[in-house]
């Protein structure tokens, strides 16, 4: 194959597995496209054997905590946690829809944090649109809400974002470490999504008052889930405690998934088999596969220019540009792959300020467009499903006023964190 040919079919297999996890067509999933196109990868003479072995030995840790915290997210949503966050939620607005989004941000903040950003899509989502409508509000900027704070407030810990844990290795810091580092620009960025959210969605955070035999009777409070509650607590805990250790975090999310996995079957709240879909292994298949289709374009000329055109020093104009190129690349072939291509790119020399701008710029930057993360497209779906589509005109301007604001100002609050710890 002529060297001018190799790096256009790469970029053409890594498109083919995009586009199509994009359409799911006939709700197919990911990892039907993506194995042949690794196969074709490895056939083609674009990835090598040993690379393609090293690429998934690589990404199997993250893989595999992976599918644990999805399974966390089932157990903890199926003993109740969702149901009483919800509850939470509506007894908290007091009639009041700003008062809803506050409540909203702050479930959608914490839970993207701990529990990962496809828990707040999947399972909080409806949690909010039901919550919404209980209350006579619209949805809208709730719904929003989350879809953007799975991306927004996904930056805290290496545990809230598949794309965390792949650069957390590369840092070299401690759990503790890059979650102290990364403090100022999650909260920053909730921050700035909450002020503009404030102005954009004023027409609907609008009371709508019912007739009064309309009126719904008063909510009766959730009772607390109080086990489940105290053993997320627990496993965020051990999370960090792991690291010192240098412990495997999907070993911590094993246990923690077992604690609850216990109960719950005890209860008759979930089956095994249900835990079983949870833990979605399809879609981790499909990341694993995706690794070595990727591989073939970072290993040829894409990658080499990627490596120069990639800052060398964690300057503030240096993570900017590395947040604005990573955001860029997100929109183009959606943060996973692209957060594979600029770890590859920059090496193992990167210093970790750098590294930590690239998570911001893959986490904020899918913001932006409805492909720039999976979450997203999981979100329309949820949202599809529970009578609240999105729009993408909205999403689009929302994302233009967002974007760029939430980047410059995690990354000028980065900066800040990186000159105190010096």
């Amino acid at each position: 194959m002529s060297g001018v040919a190799e790096p256009i079919i790469a970029a053409a297999l890594v498109a083919a597995v995009l586009i199509f996890a994009i359409a799911a067509p006939r709700g197919l999933p990911e990892i039907v496209v993506a194995l042949p196109a690794a196969v074709a990868a490895v056939l083609l003479g674009l990835v090598t054997v040993p690379d393609a072995r090293e690429q998934v030995v690589e990404l199997l840790p993250t893989v595999v905590f992976l599918a644990f915290i999805l399974v966390l997210a089932h157990l903890a949503d199926a003993l109740g946690v969702f149901t009483w966050i919800a509850s939470v939620m509506s007894r908290s607005a007091q009639g009041s829809p700003h008062r809803l989004l506050t409540s909203v941000f702050a479930a959608a903040a914490v839970t993207t944090a701990v529990l990962s950003l496809d828990a707040t899509v999947v399972l909080l989502t409806p949690a909010v649109i039901g919550a919404a409508r209980a209350l006579r509000m619209s949805p809208r900027p709730h719904s929003y809400a989350t879809a953007h704070l799975s991306n927004s407030a996904s930056t805290l810990l290496p545990v809230s974002n598949l794309t965390n844990l792949l650069a957390f290795t590369a840092t070299g810091l401690t759990f503790v470490h890059f979650a102290a580092l990364m403090a100022l620009p999650w909260i920053v960025s909730i921050l700035i999504e909450f002020a503009v959210f404030w102005l954009f969605f004023r027409r609907d955070l609008v009371r709508t008052e019912p007739a009064i035999a309309d009126q719904p009777a008063p909510e009766k409070p959730v009772a607390t889930p109080t086990v489940p509650l105290a053993v997320l607590g627990v496993t965020l805990l051990g999370f960090a405690v792991a690291g010192l250790f240098g412990v495997e975090p999907f070993w911590v999310a094993a246990v923690g998934s077992l604690a609850l996995a216990v109960p719950a079957l005890e209860q008759g709240f979930t089956v095994p088999k249900r835990i079983l879909w949870a833990g979605d292994l399809k879609f981790c298949g499909f990341v694993l596969l995706l690794g070595i289709v990727v591989e073939g374009v970072t290993s040829g000329p894409i990658g080499e220019w990627l490596s120069g055109v990639l800052p060398t020093e964690a300057s503030f104009t240096g993570l900017l540009a590395t947040a604005a190129i990573a955001a860029l690349a997100s929109n183009v072939v959606n943060n996973l792959p692209a957060t594979l291509m600029l770890l590859a790119a920059f090496g193992s020399s990167a210093p970790p300020g750098l590294l930590l701008a690239m998570v911001i710029g893959v986490n904020l930057g899918p913001n932006l467009t409805y492909v720039g993360s999976l979450a997203i497209m999981l979100w329309r779906r949820v949202g599809t499903a529970n009578g609240e589509p999105a729009s993408i005109g909205t999403f689009t301007v929302l994302g233009l006023i967002t974007t760029p604001l939430t980047i410059l100002g995690s990354v000028a609050a980065l900066w800040i964190a990186l000159g105190v710890q010096i």
